[in-house]
């Protein structure tokens, strides 16, 4: 019995022995398998850096606005008798658009128009007595400011009669009729809306330090992505008074739209183009990194000769400057020569080996004009 127990204890360690044995060698070649093997090369676009131009300049959001654009309203209380025009009519300057109930008014006129009729005669009947001296001097002063008085309530009633005829100031696109005949309108209510559109305008605001950089003449470019839309212009107006809310200055733009694609109110995407600058640095933003510890490229470096050159990366560590069309300055970290990755930079590590495939450039939308 002993002997069985002796026999089995034995056995039992020589299995526990195997078994222990097989998994340190297990682990030992496998930590051998993985300490020799290289990893496969990663395929990477590159590009050389090199020192160029630059085109620096300041994106904001703005507001489509006509060269003219009003709201016209009443000029005096009155009752809709006609109106003259329908959203969308091209109307000319001076057109009436609206009529009001003048019959009072024109009744006042023509009574006025016959007082200045008799106050004239009897200014010319003082003169000829005058003459003739048979009258007395302040009879002919008296029949002048007669009519005189009667030639100004004349004028007056016609300046009302003509407030009653509402009129187009400048010629445009009329909007839609916000009345109806028969309504009495009250001084100050808006009928309706006019805008120019033959030229257009760009209202935007832009911080404090950058409206220092703002001149009045430099080239603008405002996008909708309705549309498609892309429009040169250029600056014509910077507020001299910072807003103290938002400490913003406000610029205007005006810009050339031969198609009339734009609307007023309509939301743009603006750029003003900034004099170009030479010897600066710039990477597609592909190609830096950004993590907590600062922005980062990965640089290439060939190792060997012939069939034992081998091509790794090294992390390096960039300070970055201004952004502009999908590039990014670089002002420390980089000198012209250096062959950084701009793609494919989500699996490389210190050291990783790569693959260069320039075929492809996945950089080039960023530098493509919009609406192209």
């Amino acid at each position: 019995m002993i002997k069985r127990l002796i026999i089995a204890v034995i056995l039992l360690g020589l299995v526990v022995g195997g078994i222990v044995g097989f998994n340190l060698f297990r682990s030992k070649m496998i930590g051998e398998f993985f300490a020799n093997r290289q990893p496969d090369p990663v395929t990477v676009s590159t590009m050389e850096v090199e020192a160029g131009g630059w085109m620096p300049g300041i994106e904001a959001i703005g507001t489509a606005r006509a060269k003219q654009g009003v709201e016209l309203g009443v000029e005096t209380p009155g009752i809709v008798k006609e109106i003259r025009f329908q959203a969308n009519d091209e109307v000319e300057a001076g057109q009436i658009l609206v009529q009001l109930d003048d019959a009072i008014e024109q009744a006042d006129l023509a009574a006025a128009g016959a007082t200045l009729n008799l106050s004239e005669i009897q200014l010319e009947r003082q003169r000829t007595l005058q003459a003739r001296g048979v009258t007395a001097a302040n009879d002919l002063d008296e029949a002048q400011a007669s009519a005189a008085s009667a030639r100004a309530e004349v004028e007056k009633l016609t300046a009302v009669t003509r407030q009653k005829a509402l009129r187009a100031p400048f010629a445009g696109t009329a909007g839609i009729p916000q009345i109806d005949v028969g309504q009495y309108l009250p001084t100050g209510t808006v009928y309706a809306t006019l805008q120019d559109l033959k030229a257009m305008r760009v209202d935007f605001s832009v911080s404090e330090q950058q409206g220092r950089l703002v001149r009045i003449g430099l080239p603008v470019t405002a996008s909708s992505e309705v549309g498609d839309i892309s429009l040169g212009g250029r600056v014509i107006g910077i507020e001299p008074r910072i807003d103290p809310n938002s400490r913003l200055v406000t610029v205007r733009a005006e810009v050339d739209d031969p198609g009339a694609s734009l609307n007023p109110g309509q939301f743009l995407r603006v750029r003003v183009e900034l004099p170009a600058e030479q010897n600066v640095i710039a990477l597609p933003q592909t190609a830096v990194t950004s993590t907590l510890y600062g922005d980062s490229v990965y640089v290439v470096h060939e190792e060997g000769e012939g069939e034992e050159k081998k091509m790794t990366v090294e992390q390096v560590f960039v300070q970055i400057g201004r952004r502009s069309l999908g590039r990014v300055e670089v002002t420390g970290g980089l000198s012209p020569g250096d062959t950084v990755v701009t793609a494919g930079q989500n699996r490389l590590f210190q050291g990783a080996p790569v693959r260069i495939d320039n075929t492809i450039d996945p950089t080039a939308a960023a530098f493509e004009p919009i609406g192209q």
